[in-house]
């Protein structure tokens, strides 16, 4: 019997539910992850023997606060123990209108797993576990095509209502190295041949692009994929995100960062935006991916401190080196990959790696100096700061005494 290692935390609440004749069968993801050994916070279970979610909401609220966002969805959200719990009633989803919300959602309480399982789109999300009995649910044979690695649709038929599951299934392609069927490619070529990703907002395409780009081993393969299924999506230079994968930070903003400006990073500058602008409205994003990509341009010309520091006011150096490294190991462009390693070293040494030289010189010192605030104080500020760049004082007495003359030659300059 294969049993799925879920949180013990959770059987308080299992319980409690098993106690109001509620059947609680663990879906989705968590089940699909905890088969392929990985690890998730993320907990969806589907509730079976209750007749409506305001039931379930009493039943959980000695638990914590519980969010009902989803309620439209017969979802409610619970945090516990650490846990991200989705509560979900089984239900039918008959499309309506266009788009990826375009559904008319009935809850049944009592069908059946399968029946219930059917919506779902691939297999290997189609697998529940029941909690109570101790077993896994397998109608559609998704964990053996978890074994053999190919994705396939729960329902050709139903599968193309929803044009979201196109970029689930280039994302799940690459996280997972599967290979998706003949009759589900086809079925997705066709899908954006129709144009019908046009009727999602572009936050939802992002959210799944952000997936391909950030969860996957080797996110080529779900680009490769976008590509062929004719999305519209820069995929030259796809290869080097899969070097990337294996240099990313602990941040998640800035792994997108890096992702997003590999894929653009020989665009010109409107070319880039009018590619961001399709996916986000995210002006800090743009700012970032665009900085990134012009201060790559400028590191074959960096050759001393100066030009380091004056690269580390415009953009942050070790994520300069993991981006431009990875471009020039794709290259196969030796003698930069060195130079990057060398101005690694350098940048550490100047102690400006994660963060641009702190100026030594304040506006209080020109304050102490005897002068009044004027305008003059920003240029003074820029002037010893570039003076600074450039060496000619290394400490803060030092810097005292270069304000001094500075000021001194200042003022001869007014009389």
């Amino acid at each position: 019997m294969e049993i799925i290692d879920y949180p013990t935390e959770l059987d308080i609440i299992f319980d409690t539910l098993k106690k109001s004749g509620i059947k609680p069968i663990l879906v989705g993801g968590y089940v699909r992850d905890k088969l392929l050994n990985e690890e998730s916070k993320d907990i969806d279970i589907e509730l079976y023997g209750v007749s409506s979610l305001d039931k379930v909401e009493e039943i959980l609220q000695k638990f914590g606060a519980i969010n009902s966002v989803g309620k439209s969805f017969a979802v409610c959200k619970l945090k516990f123990e650490g846990y991200e719990l989705d509560f979900s009633l089984p239900r039918k989803d008959n499309k309506t209108k266009s788009g990826h919300r375009g559904f008319d959602i009935e809850v049944y309480p009592y069908l059946d797993f399968k029946t219930a399982a059917s919506r779902r789109d691939f297999t290997i999300n189609a697998i529940g576990y029941d909690v109570m009995e101790k077993k896994i649910v397998d109608p559609f044979s998704g964990r053996e095509d978890l074994k053999k690695r190919v994705l396939r649709a729960v329902d050709l038929e139903s599968f193309g209502q929803d044009p979201l599951r196109v970029l689930r299934a280039t994302q799940f392609c690459a996280r997972f190295n599967l290979q998706i069927k003949h009759n589900l490619y086809l079925i997705c070529k066709d899908m954006v041949s129709k144009n019908l990703l046009a009727e999602l907002p572009k936050e939802r395409i992002f959210e799944e692009i952000k997936k391909l780009l950030l969860k996957s081993q080797k996110p080529s393969i779900g680009l490769n994929l976008l590509n062929q299924f004719g999305f519209d999506f820069p995929t030259k230079n796809m290869f080097i995100t899969d070097i990337l994968v294996k240099k990313l930070t602990a941040n998640e903003q800035t792994n997108l960062v890096l992702m997003l400006a590999a894929l653009c990073y020989n665009f010109k500058q409107n070319d880039i935006e009018l590619f961001l602008s399709k996916l986000t409205n995210e002006k800090e994003l743009f700012h970032r991916v665009v900085s990134l990509v012009e201060t790559h341009k400028k590191l074959d010309n960096l050759n001393d401190d100066y030009t380091l520091y004056k690269l580390a006011t415009l953009t942050n150096i070790r994520e300069l080196l993991i981006f431009s490294s990875s471009i020039y190991s794709t290259d196969d462009n030796s003698k930069m990959v060195k130079k990057c390693e060398d101005i690694y070293k350098k940048a550490e040494e100047l102690g400006i790696i994660d963060k641009k030289l702190q100026p030594l010189l304040m506006g209080k010192d020109i304050l102490k100096l005897g002068l009044h605030p004027s305008p003059k104080f920003s240029q003074i500020l820029d002037d010893a700061y570039e003076a600074q760049m450039h060496g000619k004082f290394k400490n803060y007495d030092e810097a005292l005494l270069w304000l001094k003359e500075y000021i001194k030659a200042l003022s001869c300059q007014s009389l």
